[in-house]
């Protein structure tokens, strides 16, 4: 009989070959549940171990392993870019450079959102900017439970990270790709040249940010190896079978399967980051995350 594996994926156009059968998976009966939004599906993965398999973003990834819950890292980014361009403020409002927030109250969806992640690592960089910097006022929870903001984080009862701008209660906000195009639509960017300042990011690090990855549970790594190979080569086809429905742009070349340079790199950015937020306590081994894995692209 096939293994079962319930597997939460986004819609994006690599997963599609997966959901709707084009790329089957060998062996694995794949049960592929729906999440709109997607963000309450990584909550119910930290916090219940929901999925045998899941989407996750870095951050919660990172905090997730910080908190000893039992999911292991698998090298498939789903969605990544540069974030010079999500840090915003009000068309209208006086002009604002990046180094200009130490002091101010900035709105983030969460302050374990991957966004805000790579946008206070950069901050931090490039501007002098330390997290601890800045009021850091957020719309949403953390998804890892067990995490507790720092004391610079406030909780509002505002629904969206716009609305804080648009009260004027925060004086720029972090918006996520997908918030960019929506609810954050009109709002400009502190960084007056973002897309050239990611590329020098990309260039600097040797890697672009990641924002969604992928994980498995420890138990169903150890039970079904071969069924959790299964889904990797098949994610892997299904990212080489659409390469031509992505551009040349970051967030088209971030999404890759396998352990690489770049891949490790990024990691390793992240969790440096992490560290320096406040956002995990402890030092992360990249090279041991790797090996775990490592059989999956031997």
């Amino acid at each position: 009989m096939p293994t079962q594996l319930k597997v939460m994926l986004g819609n994006h156009p690599h997963t599609r070959p997966l959901k709707d059968g084009t790329v089957p998976v060998p062996g694995v009966d794949c049960q592929y549940p729906e999440s709109t939004p997607l963000p309450p599906a990584f909550a119910r993965m930290v916090r219940d171990l929901a999925y045998d398999i899941c989407e996750m973003p870095m951050a919660t990834y990172l905090q997730a392993l910080d908190a000893g819950i039992p999911v292991t890292l698998l090298p498939v980014v789903l969605v990544g870019s540069t974030h010079h361009r999500s840090l915003t403020r009000l068309p209208e409002g006086p002009e604002l450079s990046p180094a200009d927030l130490a002091g101010r109250r900035v709105g983030v969806r969460a302050y374990g959102q991957t966004t805000g992640l790579w946008v206070r690592g950069w901050l931090q960089e490039e501007y002098g900017v330390k997290s601890s910097d800045v009021t850091w006022v957020t719309t949403e929870d953390v998804h890892v439970a067990q995490y507790v903001n720092p004391p610079n984080v406030e909780r509002s009862k505002a629904e969206r990270v716009a609305d804080l701008l648009r009260s004027h209660d925060v004086a720029a906000a972090v918006l996520g790709p997908k918030a960019i195009g929506g609810q954050g639509a009109g709002l400009v960017p502190l960084v007056a040249d973002a897309e050239r300042a990611g590329q020098a990011w990309i260039e600097r690090h040797g890697t672009i940010p990641a924002n969604h990855l992928l994980v498995v549970r420890d138990d169903v790594l150890r039970d079904s190896p071969d069924a959790v190979h299964a889904v990797y080569r098949a994610l892997e086809q299904a990212i080489a079978d659409t390469a031509g429905e992505r551009d040349g742009s970051p967030a088209g070349r971030a999404v890759t399967a396998g352990w690489s340079p770049r891949l490790t790199a990024c990691v390793a950015v992240a969790a440096r980051y992490a560290r320096e937020q406040g956002l995990i306590g402890k030092a992360v081994d990249v090279a041991a995350i790797e090996r775990k894995t490592a059989f999956l692209t031997a």
